[in-house]
């Protein structure tokens, strides 16, 4: 009895295993359903080591499940010693040479891909008026949120990552503070944010992104870097080249724009009082020490991953050392000069904040 609940307990295990990764291929976050060209590259490179390492499984099972059939104790009797083939040159040669092959064919496409993946002399490539012919993206990685400026476009942005598609866009990476890791899962291989040095390397972006189910591809640190870093996410909003470049003159055309202290909207007021010291709403300019806040209305998430809303604005303003342990944001009563802001503050404040984008 015993035993037949045993293999139910495992038919159980193995099902609701299946139901789990049945979530695995999300088209917006997973690496089993690229959306590149570089996702697609590293996918196929994926598949061929898993073919081969599953040869090799199939290969030891059988040999070992023969083994097991023909030299069992029942069959063969006790003392019988199956021959021996130790020092057999034959097949010394056999189990040194099979390895062998099957390292070459996995390190030949893997070298190569590398190196491919890692030429991105391209950035620098200049038109005949002097203008880049590439989009370029510094990216830096900071305690836990992410800023993509764009240096030829003279922009810059928080925590969602514009590109254009259908061309190769380079990446400029460093982090602020600690080690972290840029990663797309559904568009390409992580690499490493350093402190010391800058990494480079491209992606490409093969559909938009409006088509997906939040309408963004999720980017995420894949190194761990402190106490809240599985909240430390970003999102990438994939557009054609043309939408790209309005996107881009819209947040040029922000130049200059300030909240004001003396505006008639009390959000504006509110936020040129608390939050203006640590918060551009502009989204020309450079690299900043706190998030830009000037596309914050067209964001999916307030902070990565909160629900984008005025209550999800509110409740990220006074919770804000709760729900992500170790950010830079000063508490509610830091904000405002020693004093909780009211409902009313706040209900201004967000509804100011939902209303900064470029695309509506």
């Amino acid at each position: 009895m015993m035993k037949g609940l045993k293999k139910w307990r495992l038919f159980g295990l193995l099902a609701a295993l299946t139901i789990f990764l049945s979530g695995c291929g999300e088209e917006y976050l997973s690496t089993l359903t690229p959306g590149g060209t570089v996702a697609k590259e590293q996918y196929k490179l994926l598949l061929l080591t898993s073919v081969i390492m599953l040869l090799v499984i199939i290969v030891v099972v059988i040999i070992y499940v023969l083994v097991i059939v023909k030299f069992r104790r029942k069959k063969v009797g006790e003392n019988t010693i199956p021959k021996q083939v130790e020092g057999s040159h034959i097949l010394e040669i056999i189990w040194t040479a099979i390895p062998i092959v099957l390292l070459l064919i996995i390190a030949v496409p893997t070298v190569s891909l590398t190196y491919e993946l890692a030429d991105t002399k391209a950035m620098e490539a200049k038109d005949e008026n002097g203008n880049a012919t590439a989009v370029t993206v510094n990216v830096t990685a900071k305690l836990y949120w992410w800023e993509f400026e764009y240096p030829e476009q003279g922009i810059i942005t928080a925590q969602e990552l514009v590109v254009p598609t259908g061309e190769k866009v380079y990446f400029n990476l460093k982090a602020a503070d600690v080690k972290h890791s840029f990663w797309i899962p559904a568009i390409g291989g992580k690499l490493d944010t350093n402190v010391d040095n800058i990494n480079t390397f491209y992606l490409t972006f093969d559909k938009e992104s409006d088509s997906l189910k939040d309408g963004v591809f999720y980017g995420k640190c894949a190194e761990l870097c402190g106490p809240s870093h599985a909240l430390m996410d970003f999102k990438v909003k994939t557009l054609s080249k043309d939408n790209f470049d309005t996107w881009v003159k819209n947040m040029q055309a922000t130049k200059g724009k300030k909240a004001d202290k003396n505006s008639t909207d009390l959000g504006e007021q509110v936020f040129a009082n608390s939050c203006i010291s640590c918060h551009a709403v502009s989204g020309e300019g450079t690299a900043a020490i706190y998030p830009n806040l000037a596309t914050f209305g067209d964001r999916n998430r307030v902070a990565g991953f909160i629900e984008h809303s005025e209550e999800g604005i509110k409740d990220w303003i006074k919770n804000s050392q709760k729900l992500k342990p170790g950010n830079l944001m000063p508490v509610e009563k830091d904000l405002n000069k020693g004093k909780e802001f009211t409902d009313e503050e706040l209900d201004a404040l967000a509804a100011y904040l939902m209303g900064l984008s470029v695309e509506k």
